[in-house]
């Protein structure tokens, strides 16, 4: 077998951004395995690399990087959270308004009967000797 680098299956996740802080302490004191250099001081995102499982951060710069992650990673939720909502809600309100127009029709020609029948009952009594101006003609 080669000794050279391997390709993961697709399927295993991968590293796409790495996040390091922009400065960096040296440790108190470095245990037998870490490296013999510090890691370099980065400042520029994109030349960040990930930092090696023996670097020890500070509890400040450990906060800091932190904060920094979670507010990009809420940052790319945020995106994608508005739209899933907005998708959802707008279901929702097209479902509920799908099961209420059968009954709004319902109720609003039932309000248009008696409102026609009450106006035609008062046309009627305000002018008793009236006839309506339409008259069924007859067929015969």
């Amino acid at each position: 077998m080669g000794n050279g680098p391997r390709t993961p299956p697709r399927f295993v996740p991968t590293l796409t951004t790495v996040l390091e802080p922009t400065v960096l302490q040296q440790p108190p004191a470095e245990p037998a395995h870490a490296a013999a250099d510090p890691p370099p001081v980065v400042t520029e995102p994109s030349q960040a690399v990930a930092l090696s499982p023996e670097a020890q951060l500070s509890e400040a710069e450990s906060f800091r990087l932190e904060e920094q992650l979670l507010h990009r990673v809420l940052q790319r939720v945020d995106l994608s959270l508005e739209e899933r909502v907005s998708d959802a809600v707008g279901a929702a309100v097209q479902l509920h308004l799908d099961t209420m127009i059968p009954a709004l029709r319902a109720e609003i020609e039932g309000v248009l009967r008696a409102l026609v029948s009450e106006a035609l009952a008062r046309e009627l009594t305000d002018n008793p000797g009236s006839t309506p101006a339409f008259r069924p003609q007859s067929l015969g």
